[in-house]
Parts: C-alpha cells; structure tokens; sequence
C-alpha cells in the first residue's frame, strides 16, 4: 500500500505589524570565524527592513540565518513563530523566497521558464492554477516580460538580476529576503526594486533586503539595522539610525547627513576633499 504525503498548507494572511521572522542571541560560524555574535532582529509583516554595513559586517550571514539556510551556533531563528529547525523544505518554500546575490543556471532556460520556477512550491495545491497570473504580474513587476522568450544565459548581469528577482515576487511567499538586489542595476531599475519592495509591505509581506546604498536604504525602508563586525549596532527608523558620527565611525569613512532641501528626506553623502 502507497502512503500519499499532503502537502503542507500555506501560512494564513499575516496582520501588519506581525513577525514572520526573528532572531534571538544568534551567533554563527563559518569555519573558524564567529561572523554573527550575538545578533536580535525581527522582521514585521508590512515592513522594509534594511540590512546595511561595510563589507564583512554579517548582512548576507544574517539574511541566511533569517531563511533557515544557515545554521544557529547559538541562539534561535524562528519563521513564522517557529524555530526554523522544525520546518520542512516544503513547508518554509510556502513561507519565505530567497533572492541571493548571485543567480547562475546550467541549461538553456527562458526567462518565463525561470520565473515559473518560484511556481513551484504550489505544484498539487488548490493555487497551482494562480500560477499563470503570479508569473505574468511578477514578470511585468520586474520589467522582464519584454524578454520572456530570450535565454537566462543571453542576458545581462542587470537582466538577470531582474529575472532573479520576478522569480522571486512569483514565488508569492509573505516574506521576502533579498541579497544586494541592486547591485547589478543601474539607477532607474534600482529605484524600480525598491518601489517593489515597498509594495510587497504596502501589500502585508515582510521585506528584509541587503543594501549597500544608504541613500536607498534611507528612502524606501521603515527600518534599517546597521551591522558591524558581526553585531547589530542600530535599529530603528532611517531618520533615527542614520547619525553622522555613527556611520563615520562604522565605515571608517567621514559621513554627512543631511535633510533634502525640497522634502526634508534624509540624505546620506561621504566627506570629499574638495
């Protein structure tokens, strides 16, 4: 007699203000090297959260933490009000989509075939037949379905990151973790990323996205962590965190804050010598 495995349900909707994801105490290694030390962060349905720092802080250690791919030397990751470590694979694809810095495919895909693929944690479900409509919205999103029949491997590097990132939005998870996903794009698409990033909150998901652009970090997200040498030294709102002397003193580099001079938004600029 064969037994049939169900398939795992989905989450149910998420209020504003819940949190889908959080650390607790984590610390983690890899190798030799502790990369997180003692770390807390929550990431809230309805929030963009910004992960910033200099290179080596911990961000994309942490966003990896944060999707159960790696694992806690000490403290706790929940998802969805579990520790990550009681999820199955099935069940946490349904719950979290992954967007990491770099996306590399073997064979020759098309653009909508790679899309299609973040469809795939609802094969067999009663929502397989959103499939069509979640690839075509994600796709438009992205600004990617004007290529959809053109091969993942002819694009370029900013093509392909938006490729990436449709596959993502079409996964339909309610919390989104994205590595650096401007670092390929040029100004009009990394505006157009973040636009999206805000939607996916406007709309209840929990965005946690890495930044290397304060500017950006300081524009679109409601809260931004500030990482460095593996530690959370601030978190809070944009206007809160982004102080002078503590960004100086974390990139080791002269930095001025300032507000716009038309909208008051905060504006984050290094020190040039003139």
């Amino acid at each position: 007699m064969r037994l049939l495995r169900s398939r795992p349900s989905p989450p149910p909707p998420a209020e504003p203000g819940d949190v889908l994801a959080e650390v607790e105490g984590l610390h983690v290694r890899l190798g030799a090297r502790e990369v997180l030390q003692g770390v807390d962060v929550v990431a809230r349905a309805g929030e963009v959260l910004a992960l910033v720092g200099p290179n080596g802080a911990g961000k994309s250690t942490l966003l990896g933490a944060l999707a159960a791919d790696l694992p806690a030397a000490a403290g706790v990751v929940r998802i969805h009000g579990r520790p990550a470590g009681e999820w199955q694979a099935a069940e946490l694809a349904l719950r979290r989509a992954v967007l990491p810095q770099a996306a590399s495919l073997s064979f020759p895909f098309s653009v909508e075939e790679v899309v299609r693929m973040g469809r795939a944690p609802w094969a067999g479900t009663e929502r397989e037949d959103e499939d069509d409509v979640a690839v075509g919205e994600a796709m438009g999103a992205a600004e990617v379905a004007g290529f959809a029949v053109r091969p993942f491997s002819a694009l370029s590097g900013g093509e392909r990151a938006r490729v990436a990132l449709a596959r993502v939005l079409a996964q339909r998870a309610p919390l989104l973790l994205l590595d650096e996903p401007t670092a390929a794009l040029d100004l009009r698409h990394q505006e157009l990323v973040l636009r999206v990033c805000r939607e996916r909150a406007r709309a209840g998901d929990a965005v946690v996205v890495v930044l290397h652009d304060l500017g950006l970090a300081a524009a679109y997200a409601h809260r931004v962590a500030i990482l460095s040498a593996g530690r959370v030294v601030a978190d809070g709102t944009p206007e809160v965190v982004f102080e002078e002397r503590l960004l100086s003193d974390v990139y080791r580099q002269a930095i001025e804050v300032f507000p716009h001079p038309r909208t008051g938004a905060v504006l984050i600029s290094p020190v040039r010598d003139s």
